[in-house]
């Protein structure tokens, strides 16, 4: 169905008069970055690889049927191939894929289109002979990775027609140097002049990572109204252009596009000299940062009685992660107050109601450690962006997240800093309704950072220590409200590692650094809770570990065994029941010494479980 779908797609484009180059998942990416089921072990019984040769027939059809259709060439994405954990067995499957493809009497071109970084110049040199067309991320792959190819990969290649070549940076919103961007087209055309591959400029990668365009916003909201933030900005529409003013200077000279070209120039020179993005005294905060900053007081020994003392919590305390369903009327007010046909106050009460409700059906349940319910925010990331100075916000700026979800990420443009408390009134009104512990809830420096678009003109760890002194200064005056539980939301940590594994430690040292240096300011009886979400904790283990003094929230809601005994987290709560225990045994395995609270049912399905099976997954778990 799914094949019958692209072929009438690709029709209907060609009858319009569009002569369109359908784009495929490629074969190797499709079963490498698949899982296959669990064997009765709890482990993996197959690598996915192995369906390769039960999966190419299947792309042998669609080839076929697109050829027949008068498609000249097809895009296969192969973003698998950029990783450099590739094993044996997956790298042998590149080759004889595109072997295989390649000896098909009928099919349109290739096009072998990797992205996000570069791919090792052994790999690609087993598939330039197998297709005729090959796309590289230059953005992120580099310009070293460029020559490699021009230098070492293609003077050997016999089929190889076309390259493609990503200069337009398909992941954020800024414009491009289209000086740069000019010269290594340059580079590259120069390079092959005398040969009969052929140049094509494009988008790093797809552009479903950029919002459709600036046509479509007519202000971006920030702090500072009259920062100077449009003609800074390029979504995909815009990039589109940028892709045709390079084409054009490439193929007619700089002069075609003298005009664009001065254009540019002042927005990227007003953007780099803008006052709107330096703030002298942020700066001097990161520069002062010390590793005392991320430091909790006193070990976890000490402060795990303190706390105890303080939360008189019961053997097995139970909690929720947060976030109560915005419910219509929840909707329907705020929309209500955003177009001014509900005044402040009566907004505020109506949040106040909510909260209300909430807290009291908790107390009614009988959980121990208690949530607002959040009826206030939007998104996690974009509530605590207009609270912050440096960030700005589309009207449109819609972007596909997975699925069907879309998400609005606010833009980064600007040094960050907090302008005032942005949680305590509402987590000490909550507070103020029950006298069982209420936990204060904020998102994490590092998912602030990942879930928006951010600048690139400082590195994304500075960024990251900005944001992270902003919400330690919240976290302290939550502290000194009397909220005795604060929870800083990290779900992005996990999948913000790099790609490549090489990369990894720099990034989780800075991700480390940032979330304990805004949560090490608190006095030894606040406890400091976390949640991250479903992750391959296989991954980020370490990284876990050194995030001291921490209770780590792994899924929602969770039931919290506190039986706390280390120096580092307080308790790790992690999704357990969506994964059939096996996120567990990774724990077991390696032989972590902490609480740990699996969760016991999965909020994310429709089915609610019975009493007893849940209390079937609590014998199971204490076994």
């Amino acid at each position: 169905m799914q094949r019958k779908r692209l072929v009438e797609e690709f029709k209907e484009a060609k009858a319009l008069g569009f002569n369109a180059r359908p784009v495929l998942v490629g074969p190797v990416s499709f079963l490498a970055l698949g899982k296959a089921a669990s064997g009765k072990s709890g482990e993996e019984a197959f690598h996915p690889i192995v369906l390769l040769s039960s999966l190419l027939p299947v792309y042998t059809e669609l080839l076929r049927e697109l050829a027949e259709a008068g498609a000249e060439w097809v895009q296969v994405d192969e973003p698998v191939l950029v990783l450099d954990t590739l094993s044996e067995e997956v790298k042998n499957a590149v080759h004889l894929a595109y072997s295989h493809l390649h000896s098909l009497p009928v099919k349109p071109k290739i096009l072998l289109a990797t992205y996000f970084g570069s791919v090792d110049i052994d790999l690609l040199d087993q598939v330039v002979d197998v297709v005729e067309g090959l796309h590289i991320d230059v953005v992120r792959g580099g310009v070293e990775y460029l020559d490699s190819i021009l230098s070492t990969l293609l003077p050997r290649t016999k089929t190889l027609v076309k390259l493609s070549v990503g200069v337009v940076d398909g992941r954020n919103v800024w414009k491009n140097d289209l000086t740069a961007s000019i010269a290594i087209v340059k580079k590259v055309h120069d390079a092959l002049k005398d040969t009969s591959v052929s140049i094509e400029v494009a988008p790093s990668c797809s552009l479903l990572h950029s919002p459709f365009s600036l046509a479509f916003e007519k202000r971006l909201s920030s702090d500072t109204p009259s920062v100077p933030i449009f003609p800074w900005l390029a979504f995909a529409v815009e990039k589109c252009r940028e892709i045709a003013l390079i084409t054009k200077a490439t193929n007619s000279g700089v002069e075609a596009i003298a005009e664009d070209l001065a254009a540019n120039k002042k927005a990227l020179e007003e953007k780099k000299s803008s006052a709107f993005t330096l703030n002298p005294e942020v700066r001097q905060r990161v520069e002062k940062i010390t590793p005392d900053d991320c430091r909790r007081a006193s070990p976890f020994s000490v402060r795990q009685q303190v706390q105890q003392d303080r939360l008189q919590l019961p053997p097995f305390p139970t909690t929720t992660i947060g976030s109560f369903p915005q419910t219509t009327a929840i909707r329907v007010t705020r929309q209500k107050y955003v177009n001014g046909s509900v005044d402040k106050q009566t907004y505020d009460e109506f949040i106040r109601n909510e909260i209300r409700s909430v807290v009291e059906s908790q107390e009614r349940i009988g959980l121990d450690v208690l949530v607002h319910g959040e009826p206030e925010r939007t998104d996690m990331v974009e509530h605590f962006g207009h609270l912050l100075s440096g960030f700005a916000f589309t009207e449109n700026g819609w972007v596909v997240s997975y699925g069907s979800r879309c998400v609005k990420p606010p833009v980064i443009f600007g040094d960050v800093q907090r302008k005032g408390p942005m949680t305590v009134d509402i987590s000490s009104y909550a507070q103020s309704l029950t006298k069982k512990p209420m936990k204060g809830m904020l998102t994490g420096p590092v998912t602030m950072l990942k879930w928006s678009f951010i600048r690139e003109d400082i590195p994304a760890g500075d960024l990251c220590k900005q944001i992270g002194l902003a919400l330690r200064d919240e976290v302290s005056d939550l502290e000194a409200a009397g909220i005795p539980c604060i929870q800083v939301d990290e779900p992005a940590i996990r999948e913000g590692l790099p790609l490549k594994r090489g990369q990894w430690p720099s990034y989780l040292d800075w991700a480390v650094t940032c979330f304990k240096l805004c949560t090490s300011s608190v006095r030894d009886d606040t406890q400091i809770h976390t949640h991250m979400c479903y992750s391959d904790f296989n991954d980020i283990f370490d990284a876990i570990q050194a995030l001291d003094g921490t209770q780590l929230h792994l899924s929602s809601p969770v039931f919290s065994l506190t039986r706390l005994s280390h120096r580092q987290a307080d308790v790790l709560t992690i999704e357990n029941a969506k994964s059939d225990m096996k996120l567990l045994k990774i724990f077991e395995a390696k032989k972590y010494l902490n609480g740990i609270g699996p969760g016991i049912y999965d909020v994310h399905a429709p089915r609610v479980p019975s009493v007893e099976e849940m209390t079937q997954n609590v014998s199971n778990i204490l076994r």
